[in-house]
């Protein structure tokens, strides 16, 4: 029966055109959605993850920008290391508006009872804060808290600081020989963002405070900060100011701040954290995908009646392929509608539910430009997985369609859905590109990706033939689990490839995080030295090594001269036009440790260039580190300008170095001739080894001693130091697994989707093998042992492929020492066996207990 639809339909539009299709999908889609509940599952799931990460990352930005002024403390800020403003340069701040000032330095701590910590010092003046409200237990104006009473400084403490010491308000402690009296706990202080990541508690001073400590004085290792607020609001006169400001101190060497862009280092770090998370979004939607696939796969089997009347009556198979693909897209359409409302909906939520915890300015808000870029990745994701399965039936004839049950892969897909595939995966990479922040890695990100897709087809395919070509087991149960695997229709590819993707990103977490645990807590302390002393002043070195030798005479000392400085420029060519790639930014990004030394630092391997002699070392000349050095493309020969204690300095580089930066001994990018700054004021660094590695007790005896003895230095327990970095490498990883557990979840609904999917036939092949006196413990021995089988092929490659991956960023890309270490790696390719059985033996019970009489009738 071969007839062609008619012309026109009556009281319709002529033809088979997109108004009838659209009609004709919605009538079919009145019976529900049965079979689509992973469709849906998947695709939600993976638009919402990437619309919630984008929106908690606009609503940041928005809350950075709306409290730029709070965070800063001002409209501007001109922050100097080493050295306070001059008189002349404090004058043209204040002829543009209201200026403060305050100062963050670290310093020493000590209680009556002896015990000392490091602190993070702030001494402000008068009018702090001008902006924002500064919160304290009890409440008070800051400057009555801070003033002098009865011959000592007020001081407000970070609550932890209290803990530590044993102390509460009221009592004493001394900061540089000189005693304070804790008049309030701190409860919240405005600019706290802008001071980043601190190494100890916090502990607030008046302005006369630190100057009588003597710990502000000219080389010594703090940052003075000037805040300016305008009279007037406008974006105008902040630019006013800022040029006319930077005209007239050219040579400050001063980093400045804007209330636009109050803390450019943390935003940047939001944008780059939000593509990694936005990434592994991307990756639950990709591996939802497949679920997508074996959805519609489902959908076309279920379809095959509708498909040959249609067809029968004349229907064109593009027609009927469009027909079925705008009700897979209307689908796909819902479900990103409610992953857009979730996702939507996590900053409002969030700021809700914690908005007394959080420590960042979050401004809760709809961001249609965020939530257009989840919806258009949901809709290609869906295009991309859908196309195929539903141009399988195009040139199908419908006598084809009703033998498609034997053997579904028979027909080949035209061309034309093959390259709209190929369209729409390049859509996709060029969205993720087009967003990206660092398009390297969302370059190697879609090459993973698609490495990883392609191995997990191969191990399917190389499962199913080596399952064909095996000999057959006598026992029937083997048997007939081997011919499961490669059966027309099997599930192998969809299982391998969901629970390989699943299983390869657990692996790689797990390797990641081992190696993180191990180069914090393991294989550094061995090497590192125990302590480090700061701020130690020039005239006092030569007694604190005497000192250090008699408190520890068997421990290795190591001192050098330290300053801080700002590269302005180089090869002439000013920071600001300089785009330098990601891993060498942060040299140019603020100031700089810097150093001058005779001879190769321990710790560093001459690569290019010979180091000077003592009479060449009278003249400026520069170490700097070599693969820093390549980045920024530098040479021998090349300028670098600095600016270091309000001085601008050009020389040349005369060598690169290869640093050691794990051994966590004394190293800096940039090494200077002695003659450099021969002179100029300055502190010493100092680190101390113990013989017999860490050794808590005497790190605590020596750290008591220096803080009696040298009340101006500032000492750092190494292992203090690895703690506070370990604690928010730990906060990081907790974010990372919570994102990645979508894409776990992600594979989970797959799993169970491609045991929907495969509903069908299992359903017949019961039937069938009932009748002929199979039993249900036989049938789950059977089913069981081809769920192993596919759970064990994915738990071996997800653990070569997550190795292997973790591997390649822990010693490309966080450039650490690797060290396998497979524990938490087994037992997640081991949970992913259990999984595997527990899901498809859970999918086929309910089969296994229907009768076959009604089935049988259908026949």
């Amino acid at each position: 029966m071969h007839g062609t639809l008619p012309s026109s339909l009556p009281g319709r539009r002529r033809g088979f055109g997109l108004p009838l299709t659209v009609r004709l999908a919605l009538r079919e889609l009145r019976g529900g959605l049965s079979g689509f509940v992973v469709f849906i599952a998947c695709i939600a799931i993976g638009v919402a993850a990437i619309a919630g990460v984008t929106s908690i990352s606009r609503s940041l930005g928005d809350g950075l920008g709306r409290e730029g002024r709070r965070i800063l403390g001002g409209d501007l800020t001109y922050s100097l290391i080493n050295r306070e403003a001059t008189p002349a340069e404090t004058a043209i701040l204040a002829e543009h508006g209201r200026l403060s000032v305050i100062a963050r330095l670290r310093a020493m701590a000590v209680a009556a009872d002896g015990g000392a910590t490091l602190v993070e010092l702030k001494a402000v003046d008068g009018t702090y804060p001008a902006v924002g409200h500064f919160a304290t237990d009890p409440q008070a104006p800051a400057a009555d808290l801070l003033a002098t009473k009865d011959g000592a400084f007020g001081a407000v403490a970070d609550p932890a600081l209290l803990i530590r010491l044993g102390l509460k308000v009221g009592d004493r402690l001394t900061v540089a020989g000189k005693p304070l009296v804790i008049r309030a706990s701190l409860v919240s202080e405005p600019d706290l963002i802008s001071a980043g990541i601190g190494f100890g508690p916090r502990l607030i001073v008046s302005m006369e405070a630190l100057r009588a400590t003597g710990l502000g004085e000219l080389g010594s290792l703090n940052r003075w900060i000037y805040r300016l607020q305008l009279p007037g609001s406008s974006d105008a006169d902040l630019e006013t100011a800022s040029h006319a400001i930077g005209k007239a101190l050219p040579d400050a060497g001063w980093e400045t701040r804007s209330r636009l862009n109050a803390d450019p280092r943390f935003a940047k770090s939001v944008e780059r954290f939000t593509q990694f998370l936005t990434l592994v979004g991307l990756t639950a939607l990709i591996v939802g995908g497949v679920g997508v696939a074996n959805a519609v796969n489902a959908f076309v089997e279920r379809k095959r009646g509708s498909i040959a009347t249609l067809k029968s009556v004349g229907a064109p198979g593009s027609q009927v392929v469009v027909l079925y693909l705008t009700q897979v897209m209307m689908i796909a359409g819902f479900s990103i509608a409610i992953g857009l409302t979730v996702g939507g909906a996590l900053p409002f939520l969030i700021d809700a539910v914690f908005h007394e915890q959080l420590p960042l300015p979050l401004e809760p808000t709809l961001a249609p430009g965020e939530l257009a870029l989840a919806a258009a990745y949901g809709l290609l994701t869906a295009l991309a997985f859908a196309i195929l399965p539903l141009g399988r039936a195009h040139d199908i004839p419908v006598s084809g369609l009703f033998r498609d049950t034997v053997d579904p892969s028979a027909q080949r897909t035209r061309l034309r859905y093959k390259a709209i595939l190929v369209l729409t995966l390049l859509a996709l990479a060029g969205l993720a590109l087009a967003t990206a922040f660092d398009r390297r890695v969302a370059l190697i990100f879609m090459a993973a990706a698609a490495v990883s897709f392609g191995l997990l087809r191969l191990v399917a395919s190389g499962l199913m033939a080596a399952a064909r070509r095996l000999p057959h087991p006598r026992a029937a149960a083997p048997r007939m689990a081997l011919a499961n695997l490669h059966r027309p229709g099997a599930l192998t590819p969809a299982f391998t490839l969901s629970l390989g993707l699943g299983v390869t990103l657990l692996v790689t977490l797990s390797v990641i995080d081992a190696n993180i645990t191990q180069a914090l807590t393991r294989s550094l302390p061995a090497k590192a030295p125990n302590l480090f002393f700061l701020d130690i002043p020039s005239r006092e070195s030569d007694a604190f090594t005497t000192f250090l030798g008699g408190k520890a005479p068997t421990a290795k000392l190591e001192r050098v001269p330290m300053l801080r400085g700002r590269i302005i420029a180089l090869d002439g060519v000013p920071v600001e036009a300089i785009k330098p790639p990601e891993e060498a930014a942060w040299v140019l990004d603020g100031d700089r440790g810097i150093t001058t030394a005779d001879a190769v630092p321990d710790g560093s391997t001459l690569t290019e260039g010979k180091w000077w002699t003592e009479e060449e070392g009278r003249m400026p000349k520069l170490s700097f580190e070599a693969d820093l050095g390549k980045a920024l493309g530098l040479h021998i020969g090349s300028t670098v300008t600095v600016n270091v204690l309000g001085r601008t300095l050009t020389t040349s580089i005369a060598n690169f170095r290869k640093v050691e930066w794990r051994s966590l001994g004394i190293n800096f990018v940039m090494v200077f001739s002695p003659g450099t700054f021969r002179g100029a004021p300055h502190s010493d660094l100092a680190t101390l080894t113990l013989p017999n590695g860490v050794d808590p007790a005497a790190e605590a005896a020596i750290l008591r001693d220096v803080a009696k003895a040298f009340p101006s230095v500032t000492s750092v327990r190494v292992k203090d130091a690895l703690e506070t970095v370990d604690n928010l490498v730990r906060k990081l990883t907790l974010a990372i697994r919570g994102a990645s557990a979508v894409a776990v979840v992600a594979s989970l609904l797959v799993l169970a989707g491609a045991v929907a999917a495969g509903h069908r036939a299992r359903l017949y092949d019961a039937v069938v093998l009932k009748v002929l006196g199979a039993t249900r413990r036989r049938l789950m021995l059977a089913y069981g042992l081809e769920y192993g089988a596919l759970g064990l092929a994915a738990a071996l490659f997800g653990l070569l492929a997550g190795t292997l991956a973790g591997w390649a960023i822990v010693t490309r890309v966080m450039r650490l020492d690797f060290a396998l270490d497979l524990g938490g790696a087994s037992l997640a390719a081991g949970g992913a066996v259990v999984l595997a059985l527990l899901i498809g033996l859970g999918g086929t019970w309910r089969i296994l207990g229907q009768k076959p009489a009604p089935y049988l009738r259908q026949v």
